[in-house]
């Protein structure tokens, strides 16, 4: 059986065609409409890829040797929870007279990472990953400390449930479960925890563990020196990544199995240029092996083609 899948489409629409047909999505709209368009899909890919723009952001921060350490929990409500010991996110009155954090998290294309200023090297979706999240997920909570002072905003869907507020440590307590104490020891950083929302993802809600794990461990390598943390409630497991030498350590993790027929080759340097300077780190090593294998990252996200 064929069909013209054009001309069935044609069939359903009609033939005036005026401003009135013009729709204008305002906020994060767009991204509940079309959330493929911002994280790819909605199936397990897109679900994971909300963990990952969460993630990245902390990874930032650890680039820019802001953070040392990253905590992330699976909870045992579903939700996850990714916090950092990283500048934390800026609480202070943006020039369109709301909170920045506010700004950062509800509004598209806001966000630190389009001046070479605040980072100079970052992976994920500039500006619209954190926002992107909040609005594909029922309910959000962003919990900052800066100059030992804590502050905190909850969302639904990408809404505000209130400004910006400032409250102190028997308050904060109420938002940790013990695997992110450190907030309460440390000067700055950022706590978020999101649950994804069931209609969006319809399919599964579920994070995968083993998923989340091979994730973590390959942004370990990329950025050596930073602990990474991983815990899912569930089942207690836990996971903790350290990485001295980098990717000279994700290519012998690469090659355990296979005999090297030499030490492994680093190549390290960087170019300036007038907008953002470039760096390129690059190791090799022959084995006994006839296949090749290449894998390359770009500002820490794996460019599988």
């Amino acid at each position: 059986m064929a069909y013209n899948r054009l001309a069935m489409a044609k069939d359903t629409t009609t033939t005036t065609y005026s401003a009135q047909d013009i729709t204008v999505l305002e906020g994060l709209e767009p991204v509940r409409k079309r959330p493929g368009m911002y994280i790819g899909s909605t199936d397990d890919r897109g679900l994971h890829h909300l963990v990952t723009e969460i993630f990245d952001n902390s990874l930032d921060e650890a680039i820019g040797g802001h953070a040392k350490n990253i905590y992330l929990s699976l909870n045992e409500n579903g939700s996850v929870t990714v916090s950092d010991d990283g500048r934390g996110i800026p609480v202070d009155k943006h020039s369109s007279g709301v909170s920045a954090l506010e700004i950062a998290m509800t509004k598209l294309h806001a966000g630190g990472k389009f001046k070479k200023t605040a980072y100079q090297a970052s992976g994920g979706l500039h500006g619209v990953g954190a926002s992107a999240v909040n609005a594909l997920s029922t309910n959000m909570t962003v919990v900052v400390t800066r100059g030992s002072k804590y502050y905190v905003q909850s969302y639904k869907q990408g809404n505000p449930d209130f400004k910006v507020k400032e409250i102190d440590g028997k308050q904060v307590k109420t938002y940790l479960s013990n695997f992110h104490q450190h907030i309460l020891k440390t000067k700055s950083g950022s706590l978020t925890t999101f649950s994804p929302d069931p209609t969006i993802f319809k399919i599964n809600t579920k994070f995968s563990f083993k998923r989340i794990k091979i994730q973590l461990r390959e942004r370990a390598y990329l950025v050596a020196g930073v602990y990474v943390h991983l815990l899912e409630e569930k089942t207690g497991r836990k996971c903790n990544f350290y990485f001295e030498s980098g990717i000279k350590s994700l290519l012998s993790h690469h090659n355990k199995s296979k005999k090297a027929l030499h030490e492994i080759i680093h190549i390290k340097g960087n170019a300036e240029t007038p907008d953002y300077p470039i760096g390129v780190e690059v190791v090799m090593q022959y084995t006994d092996t006839y296949q090749e294998a290449l894998i390359s990252f770009a500002n820490t996200i794996n460019t599988y083609d």
